[in-house]
């Protein structure tokens, strides 16, 4: 049962990606203090508790999909995901259907993303000002993730016939967006290269490693 009793909330992680900049790479199976990212978003997602949660595989899905094979997660597979991670986005989303009032798109090379995180989004999204159904946290001046979406605007998006790009429609709509501004530099730091590794190394003192069979 969802604590926010008057909202039913939908999560889509998205774990589709070549990880080119990293060397073409699964970056959601990077262990942080032994255990692959994505296995810590799941239990950061877990702890809210989400109602429903869909994670998205692309490249690399035979190794992602292994490693989180006894997870008892719904995987929905991107046969495209050289389309980029909007037609994940899509994918995810239309797994989930629109009987949601939020839901949330995270993730999986967030390394510092836990539940208390989540959680601030959840209560910033259902304090947006009126006539906002898009919410996305601002640090520093710097955009971030996780992104929040309502229900109605997953709804409308997916049937919109314009491929439902979502980030197209948050820039070209900013009336509906929520900039949720916080000091909360969890939600800018993200994975996409050896040297954001070797940054969130040195900033945290925690080591990142690859699982077995990567380098």
């Amino acid at each position: 049962m969802n604590p926010n009793k008057s909202m039913r909330i939908g999560a889509v992680l998205l774990a589709a990606g070549q990880g080119a900049r990293m060397g073409s790479v699964p970056k959601s199976l990077l262990r942080l203090q032994g255990r692959p990212l994505i296995h810590r978003h799941l239990m950061a997602l877990r702890e809210i508790p989400f109602d429903e949660l869909v994670v998205v595989t692309g490249y690399h899905h035979e190794q992602i999909e292994a490693a989180i094979s006894d997870q008892g997660v719904r995987l929905v597979r991107n046969a495209e995901p050289e389309r980029g991670q909007q037609s994940s986005v899509r994918l995810g989303a239309a797994a989930l259907g629109a009987e949601f009032d939020l839901v949330m798109v995270v993730l999986a090379d967030q390394p510092l993303i836990g539940p208390v995180d989540l959680r601030e989004l959840i209560s910033a999204f259902a304090q947006r000002p009126p006539g906002t159904g898009v919410l996305y946290p601002v640090v520093q001046g710097q955009r971030g993730n996780p992104v929040v979406f309502s229900g109605d605007t997953i709804a409308a998006r997916l049937s919109s016939g314009d491929d439902a790009d979502f980030r197209r429609y948050i820039d070209a709509h900013p009336a509906v967006v929520y900039r949720y501004v916080t000091p909360n530099e969890h939600f800018i730091i993200d994975l996409d290269t050896a040297e954001d590794i070797a940054a969130f190394e040195q900033r945290t003192g925690w080591v990142l490693s690859w699982s077995d069979g990567l380098t």
